[in-house]
């Protein structure tokens, strides 16, 4: 059964946003008291966080599929829908966020670093919102926009300061079990390690972890063996360890030569050679292995590697290793750019930027992209044609009728608004006049203009009694 997975496809979808209402205060003696049509809710995010208490993407791998909740839609009353609710998911230190092309989005490292991978669609305005000096009774309301829909892959690479490499039964296992706390599994055959294992050292005042890396072999970087799985948890590894087998039983292989094939996936592999690196001879308490790590010694030493000699078994050479780490992770920790505050850079907006596009496809066809006209279609309710109304006014004030014209648009042509694969397109007619004409001008209802008969009447009768008074002024007797 797999207890480790790094590397998972995760399908998030953010909460849609709720519906604006359309709706008209009413009361006795009061039939049109103004619209009070709520706002919709917000809808959740999907955002991931580091969490050190999480050290495998298990969880995402047997349910990959994650959505946050949509908004509630507005009521009247004025009640605005309560927003979605944002689903947090936990991933561990050191999770590489990428797009489905390879393309990295983020790298979550650091303890509580956060990344929003699918942001909730926003909540369509109600009616009451929509009212104005112009527009007091709006008998419409905005949609909410859908939320982000998309596939992500997540890649766990460790974060550790030491990676131990060396071919399957080198004792990486081992020597991680007596330098740290970790309890790897151990035993005598080939890897014997499936995942790789942390241990935390104390070595004088310096505390780093090591990483038990599983065995590489020969076309590892192509993906061969466990190849790809882990050469990704080398990558942010601050010293390399080759831990060599002085007592392998295997005639065509030696210490040398073991190290050369690692070197060379590795090499092949990328981005590692500014690691600093260390040899060690491992299984000397066997006599064999003693005699042939005395005989390697020299040739490694000259290649600029600095070599100790350790049994994990029998505890010989730990403290020397252990203390010359410690050393390495300290100047390595040291030579490292101090993190700065991050700057906000404000970046304005341009004077001549309209915020939109207009082109002119080949088949004739005029395109309009832009952040503003698109969110306005998704929130257009086109079964209302006040609302659509609504949205030509919208569209005429931004300039998009002033840009399809100087495009070469006439009336009649096609337009749409939208990528090719999620587009409005209707025929351009110049100055649209589409809304709910029976009420007077768009967005207006004559009825709320209209007295009531009451205070009408009122009006009658004193217009009777100033004419009688001026009547009675202007009377001369005899």
């Amino acid at each position: 059964m797999t207890t480790f997975v790094d590397r998972v496809e995760l399908h998030v979808a953010a909460g849609n946003g709720g519906h604006g209402c359309a709706s008209v205060h009413r009361e006795k003696f009061k039939p049109l008291g103004g619209p009070d049509g709520g706002n919709g809710g917000r809808g959740g995010d999907v955002i991931l966080t580091v969490d050190q208490s999480v050290t495998t993407l298990l969880e995402y791998h047997h349910s990959p599929h994650r959505k946050a909740t949509n908004g509630r839609p507005g009521e009247g009353g004025n009640r605005s829908g309560k927003d979605g609710q944002d689903l947090v998911l936990a991933v561990p230190d050191g999770t590489v966020v990428l797009d489905k092309a390879g393309n990295v989005l983020a790298d979550l490292v650091g303890n509580g670093t956060s990344y929003v991978a699918a942001q909730g669609g926003r909540g369509g305005l109600g009616n009451a919102a929509l009212a104005s000096a112009r527009r007091k009774a709006p008998g419409f309301a905005l949609l909410g926009e859908p939320g982000d829909v998309g596939d992500i892959v997540l890649e766990l690479k460790t974060v550790a300061d030491v990676a131990l490499v060396g071919y399957p039964s080198a004792g990486k296992s081992s020597l991680i079990s007596v330098l740290s706390a970790a309890k790897p599994k151990i035993a005598d055959y080939p890897f014997t390690t499936l995942v790789p294992n942390l241990g935390v050292v104390t070595a004088g005042e310096t505390v780093y972890t090591i990483a038990d890396v599983p065995g590489l072999i020969p076309g590892a970087s192509q993906g061969k063996g466990l190849g790809l799985e882990f050469l990704r948890h080398v990558e942010r590894c601050s010293v390399l360890v080759h831990v060599l087998d002085t007592a392998t039983l295997e005639s065509d292989r030696d210490p040398v030569s073991d190290l050369d094939i690692i070197e060379a996936e590795l090499r092949e592999y990328g981005g590692l050679d500014n690691r600093p690196r260390i040899v060690v001879l491992n299984k000397i308490d066997v006599p064999d292995g003693k005699d042939l790590a005395e005989m390697v010694r020299p040739d490694l030493e000259e290649r600029g590697y600095r070599v100790f000699e350790v049994s994990a078994v029998a505890h010989m050479g730990l403290r020397e290793l252990s203390f010359a780490l410690a050393e390495l992770v300290a100047e390595a920790r040291a030579a490292r750019p101090k993190e700065e505050a991050t700057r906000i850079v404000i970046r304005p907006k341009a004077v001549d930027d309209a915020g939109f596009t207009v082109t002119r496809e080949e088949d004739g066809l005029f395109r309009v992209r832009g952040e503003k006209p698109e969110r306005w279609v998704r929130q257009t309710d086109f079964n209302n044609d006040e609302a659509v109304g609504y949205l030509s006014d919208r569209l005429n004030r931004l300039g998009v009728e002033e840009q399809l014209m100087k495009a070469g648009a006439r009336s009649g042509d096609g337009v749409a608004i939208g990528p090719e694969d999620n587009a409005v397109v209707f025929d351009w007619e110049p100055t649209v006049t589409a809304g709910a004409e029976m009420l007077g001008r768009r967005g207006e209802d004559h009825r709320f203009e209209a007295p009531r008969p009451a205070a009408q009447r009122r009006r009658d009768r004193d217009a009777e009694r100033d004419e009688a008074q001026r009547e009675f002024d202007g009377f001369e007797p005899f």
